[in-house]
């Protein structure tokens, strides 16, 4: 389930769009950026297993002073709604492409389905909801790994795009947005509290904890191998089919180029894809915002409740017209100035004796972590310094 985040619309915008307008340059931020979720989602998990605790919980009775708990509530709310505007409208031109539903009600169906999602987790347990979040992913992984095997990549040039670079602010904007989509800050809280609730009744067995660590190890594993490969065969598709073909800077555009190239059916795998990628991301993130919500402040509302009121800020952007996959990046890019503030503290609790006991980091797992965030953070200030500075 927390898997299922990294294979959002936001992830298939902005790899899509790197590979029709950067080619294979930005290969090695996407295995980069992969890498980084794997530490973090177990980091994330273990906190959970051991502590029996979210991380937006134990934030929440670290942070004494009730403003600052909610100023930092405030940023991780507005990093799940923009999780939500990316999910809400990857769904909605989906059905768009699919269907020609217009694009505010895609957004309001896409909407309406997720609560169905939510309302079968909410009454049928984790298990009926994981089975459902599985399917679409398998869903997802079909949709945009076809088009790979029509028209496949050049071997040479994947492994050129490992070395790292940048070709101008553009570059550097898509980059920013890459691992926004992947290192997402509100799957960090999720993983923490699916965690928790899936282990809680087995933790206290002797012995238990190092055992369920070892799975941990292996479900975050496959999940993320899935993902990453996902990932990195979207962005492949459009270098490899879509360099300097006009329009390819919008899913519409690129779903057309996979058409007029590589024919209707890999354009409609595609479009499926896409919009099972909305339904399933935007069920995990609406749990997302409401155990956030439930941690930091401990007000609990229903998820059904929530997901009207995350759904209007995605319908706003699709009835004024906004560009949708220029809104997707957008929304990226916030997500990955969203990170530091899950990833610091996350990294910090995992690193003490107080927290985990015997379970903490290691410290060259500590040592990784603040590398990862302090990589994230300065090229949050690069980006800065190449949209605002002349």
């Amino acid at each position: 389930m927390a898997g299922v985040a990294y294979l959002d619309p936001g992830n298939v915008a902005t790899n899509m769009s790197a590979g029709a307008q950067f080619g294979y340059l930005l290969v090695w931020v996407v295995v980069l950026g992969n890498a980084m979720a794997w530490l973090i989602q177990y980091l994330s998990a273990k906190l959970g297993v051991v502590t029996g605790r979210s991380l937006s919980e134990t934030l929440g009775t670290r942070i004494r002073s009730p403003w600052a708990r909610r100023a930092y509530w405030l940023q991780a709310e507005l990093v799940a709604m923009a999780t939500d505007v990316a999910e809400i409208i990857g769904g909605a031109v989906a059905l768009w492409l699919l269907f020609d539903v217009p694009l505010v009600a895609g957004g309001v169906i896409t909407g309406v389905v997720s609560m169905g999602l939510l309302w079968i987790q909410s009454h049928g347990g984790a298990k009926p909801f994981e089975f459902v979040v599985i399917g679409l992913m398998a869903v997802i992984t079909i949709g945009f790994t076809v088009g790979v095997f029509v028209g496949p990549p050049d071997p040479a040039s994947i492994v050129e795009g490992l070395v790292p670079r940048f070709e101008g602010s553009g570059s550097v904007l898509l980059a920013a947005s890459i691992l926004g989509a992947t290192v997402m800050p509100h799957a960090i809280y999720a993983h923490s509290a699916l965690a928790r609730d899936r282990f809680a009744d087995h933790v206290e067995a002797p012995g238990r904890i190092p055992r369920l660590l070892r799975a941990t190890k292996w479900d975050v594993t496959i999940a993320l191998i899935i993902a990453g490969t996902v990932n990195l065969a979207i962005l492949l598709l459009g270098a490899a089919n879509l360099p300097g073909v006009p329009g390819t800077d919008s899913l519409e555009g690129a779903h057309a180029a996979l058409a007029d190239h590589l024919g209707p059916l890999v354009a409609t795998v595609f479009a499926v894809g896409l919009l099972a990628s909305g339904l399933a991301s935007t069920s995990v993130g609406a749990y997302a915002g409401s155990e956030i919500m439930q941690g930091l402040l401990r007000v609990r509302i229903p998820l059904i409740a929530r997901r009207i009121a995350t759904m209007v800020p995605a319908i706003v952007v699709l009835a004024v017209g906004f560009d949708p996959t220029q809104a997707l990046i957008l929304s990226q890019v916030v997500l990955s100035f969203g990170i530091p503030f899950a990833l610091i503290p996350l990294v910090a609790l995992t690193a003490q004796a107080r927290t985990l006991g015997s379970h903490r980091n290691r410290w060259w797992t500590t040592a990784i972590g603040v590398a990862s965030s302090a990589f994230l953070i300065a090229l949050n200030a690069l980006l800065l310094w190449l949209t605002f500075v002349p």
